[in-house]
């Protein structure tokens, strides 16, 4: 759709509004924008004329914004950093096309991070940039092009490709095991045990699974799978752990498996993109290249 142009003010002005409005001066502004408070003034006044309506509140030596202005600030605001995002982006890949891409934190950074040269070496043209995000979000409010996703394949005005499943594991560090001999999954119920905040109900389903019963088990809360493992490590419980995200550590024996009973999640793990991106060649090359590294 064409740009209405009578709409769309200078970058001068719109620069110029944003500074002023973030500090409620602009003096302020001017001093950042290395322009004259009067050159400001007059830019903002500028502003007014093409929208028709005042921005700020002239008050003396002050000025502040207008309830209209506080919510037209925002919106300049966010669309300022949509162009610097697209511009940095450009700047770091004039040649080729860029991916943004919402990862787990531990599946990123022990998964993913260590196969994305492989990707890089087959599309030398593609940055793929990566931002952490626990949990699903609007893809119309955040410059994103996908996300790494578990749970349900439910994700509101995306489409997904399911990756893998993951089996969990009880495990701590050598030393708690050695302390309490655990010798039934029953036992675990009088253990320390570590929680994921994101998957509250997952020590029930491995009792259940054991056939314990087990109802309002306690423990301590952790939001990342990389920090309970560390926690387990420690001695601090027992935590519940993808068995495939933890390697490093079962083969250096910081960590250990109390019992060799895996259960798979209920959950799986997604690649996630808004509908509008469906033909957006990175995004392509990247689903591609996933779909073969899960199924390899």
């Amino acid at each position: 759709m064409a740009i209405v142009r009578r709409f769309l003010p200078s970058m001068s002005l719109l620069a110029a509004f944003e500074a002023a409005a973030r500090h409620q001066s602009f003096t302020a502004a001017a001093a950042e924008l290395n322009l004259t408070q009067s050159a400001v003034s007059r830019q903002i006044r500028a502003l007014e004329e093409v929208l028709g309506a005042e921005l700020f509140l002239r008050e003396r030596q002050t000025v502040r914004l207008t309830f209209a202005g506080e919510t037209y600030a925002r919106q300049v605001r966010e669309a300022l950093q949509h162009v610097a995002a697209a511009t940095l982006n450009f700047r770091a890949n004039p040649r080729g096309g860029t991916l943004n891409l919402a990862i787990l934190p531990t599946f990123g950074t022990r998964w993913l991070a260590p196969r994305l040269p492989g990707f890089l070496a087959e599309h030398p043209g593609i940055t793929v940039n990566l931002t952490t995000r626990l949990a699903p979000f609007d893809f119309q409010l955040d410059q994103l092009d996908a996300a790494i996703h578990f749970g349900a394949p439910e994700w509101p005005g995306a489409e997904l490709d399911r990756l893998m499943g993951e089996m969990v594991v009880p495990a701590c560090g050598p030393e708690l095991l050695a302390r309490h001999r655990f010798a039934t999954p029953g036992d675990l119920l009088d253990a320390p045990l570590l929680h994921l905040v994101s998957r509250p109900d997952a020590w029930e389903c491995w009792f259940e699974a054991m056939a314990v019963p087990a109802h309002g088990v306690r423990g301590m809360l952790i939001d990342q799978f990389a920090t309970a493992a560390q926690a387990a490590a420690a001695g601090l419980g027992v935590a519940l752990l993808p068995k495939f995200l933890i390697g490093a550590e079962l083969a250096r024996g910081d960590l250990v498996e109390v019992f060799d009973r895996p259960v798979e999640s209920a959950g799986h793990y997604y690649l996630a993109w808004p509908s509008k991106r469906e033909s957006y060649p990175p995004l392509q090359a990247f689903r591609g290249w996933l779909r073969s590294v899960v199924n390899t």
